[in-house]
């Protein structure tokens, strides 16, 4: 079969490699930059079986109007995989949340297995980094394959979607922004490729058909969560669920346990992960380090709300904005005006493309220069 693969930048050149092993022909086109794989004229008149684009390209396209309509990688994903995948398998995809939910759920599987998401790809149990790689569709296949081989279980965070060849799909947000050139909003999208999965476990507001809300399965009293579904029934108490950025995630863990089977009760020694929400002391300062993929103005607020708890209502220094465009769901100017608005900080560091600070790290700096005491809130959406 000859593919034509839209997009090298968000895995399309790793797509098209996955291919070409399975015995396919295939063309890459580097639709943003034009700086790889074949010229978009060459690919005009070629002819193809198949095209295969990320969702967020625009559909109206050239070639996707000459040789479409175009499937999704991440359904191009599902068919490289075949038969060939681990269990039990669970794809996570959403706005935010995430990389908590995904760590969550490997906390509590049994034996070994791969967690894949945007902080890194690591073997359990031993927790061993093997590799750190974007969460494209294309990046499942090297995780998928790695847990196959070691005999283990897969847990895997994706951008804007899921392949549905896991055995649970979990949708993390309800959140929605237009993607493809505004043509088309992510959550339709997100929930389209959920509907193809065996089974979805879904956050509040969301409805989808066969679909299992978190919500019915769980619920909290303070730092309590208690969870009755699928033949499994108990509590745990660990003080995070009291923090809107852990609460969904643990939510949407032990319901997803439930299904599986596996009593969720060890997350009360669930611990906070680097980026998301950690507090710490330097001296007279507080940092709450909330950069992280999923950092936006509701998770922003509730940082601010929590550090100001914790510091007693001192001075407060806000570092916010986003690194170098490096997240596909990002953090747009009109948020963070509104996010600044919000928070009301003392002072405020921009980072990013045009500001002094470009980095996390040089924000960081010049919010501990200009804040001798009082609450430092990182809010910098990032790979960490």
């Amino acid at each position: 079969m000859r593919v034509l693969v839209l997009d090298t930048i968000h895995g399309g050149a790793d797509l098209a490699a996955a291919l070409r092993d399975a015995g396919h022909e295939a063309d890459a086109v580097d639709v943003y930059r034009g700086k790889t794989g074949i010229p978009v004229d060459e690919a005009l008149v070629r002819t193809y079986d198949l095209v295969t684009a990320p969702v967020h390209l625009d559909p109206d396209h050239p070639l996707i109007r000459r040789h479409g309509p175009a499937v999704s990688h991440h359904e191009a994903v599902q068919r490289i995989l075949g038969d060939r995948l681990p269990h039990p398998f669970i794809e996570i995809t959403g706005a935010r949340g995430k990389t908590t939910t995904g760590h969550a759920l490997a906390a509590l599987l049994p034996g070994p297995g791969i967690l894949h998401t945007s902080t890194g790809t690591y073997r359990y149990p031993e927790r061993e980094l093997l590799w750190k790689k974007s969460i494209t569709p294309a990046s499942l296949l090297p995780a998928a394959r790695e847990a196959e081989r070691i005999g283990g279980w897969l847990v895997a965070e994706e951008s804007l979607g899921v392949t549905g060849a896991g055995d649970v799909a979990v949708l993390t947000s309800a959140e929605d922004y237009p993607i493809a050139a505004g043509k088309k909003r992510a959550i339709t999208e997100k929930c389209r490729l959920l509907s193809r999965a065996r089974t979805a476990v879904l956050p509040p507001g969301i409805d989808l058909a066969g679909g299992i809300r978190a919500d019915e399965i769980v619920s909290f009293d303070g730092p309590v969560c208690r969870y009755n579904g699928f033949g499994v029934t108990g509590t745990f108490a660990n003080p995070l669920s009291t923090l809107a950025g852990y609460r969904m995630p643990l939510a949407l863990a032990a319901a997803t346990a439930c299904v599986l089977g596996i009593d969720p009760s060890p997350l009360a020694g669930f611990s906070a992960l680097p980026g998301r929400m950690v507090a710490r002391r330097e001296g007279d300062l507080l940092i709450v380090d909330n950069a992280n993929s999923g950092t936006n103005m509701a998770t922003t607020i509730e940082a601010a709300r929590y550090a100001r708890e914790l510091s007693g209502g001192g001075p407060l220094t806000l570092v916010i904005g986003e690194e170098a465009r490096a997240v596909c769901e990002g953090f747009c100017p009109e948020d963070i005006r509104r996010t600044i608005a919000a928070v009301n900080p003392t002072a405020t560091v921009p980072v990013g493309e045009g500001h002094p600070a470009a980095t996390l790290d040089a924000g960081l700096d010049i919010a501990r220069s200009i804040t001798p005491a009082g609450a430092i809130i990182l809010a910098v959406k990032t790979w960490r």
